[in-house]
């Protein structure tokens, strides 16, 4: 059973990759990566606070992901969430991170199942590294991650401010429930 679920999961990741990779978007030009992201300080768990509702998500709680430095020198990235409630089952599917020559870093693609990759831009970053915000260039994807659980209200309202002025629609962000200790 377990193994149908994982390749259950796969098949959604790879589709909705398929579909990150071939999209076509006006807005492509016109969002802007961060200037900089220093990769070590970029590793390790962050939580994910708000995000785009995305298929591959659904029914998912307590969404983290993980980013770490592999010996070949891409980035392993493990996404991991509770199925239908905070107390429900873990899943979670694990795949590979290129950084986009040129970019400074702000710019990934990102692999969970061969050949597909989707695009991974971070367009928003604290100076001590505390939260991320990442998207894709046609805007329709959005993640706010945290390196807590849970954000200080008003760093979070500044997030949505920025966002808002570059065209992003909040009324589509929904708050990622997570167990908090």
């Amino acid at each position: 059973m377990r193994v149908d679920k994982a390749r259950y999961f796969s098949l959604i990741i790879s589709l909705f990759l398929l579909n990150f990779s071939i999209m076509k978007s006006g807005n492509a030009q016109k969002l802007e990566t961060v200037s900089h992201v220093d990769l070590q300080k970029y590793l390790g768990k962050w939580y994910e606070i708000a995000s785009y509702p995305q298929r591959f998500q659904k029914g998912c709680h307590c969404t983290t992901a993980e980013y770490t430095l592999s010996e070949k020198g891409y980035v392993i990235v493990e996404n991991r969430c509770k199925k239908d409630s905070i107390t429900g089952k873990e899943i979670s599917i694990r795949g590979k991170a290129f950084v986009v020559d040129g970019t400074n870093n702000s710019k990934l693609k990102v692999q969970f199942f061969w050949p597909f990759k989707g695009q991974y831009w971070i367009i928003d970053l604290a100076d001590d590294y505390s939260y991320s915000v990442v998207s894709h260039p046609s805007i329709k994807y959005l993640w706010i991650l945290s390196r807590t659980p849970k954000m200080d209200p008003e760093i979070y309202q500044g997030i949505l401010s920025r966002l808002k002025q570059k065209g992003f629609d909040l009324a589509n962000l929904m708050v990622t429930k997570q167990a908090l200790n």
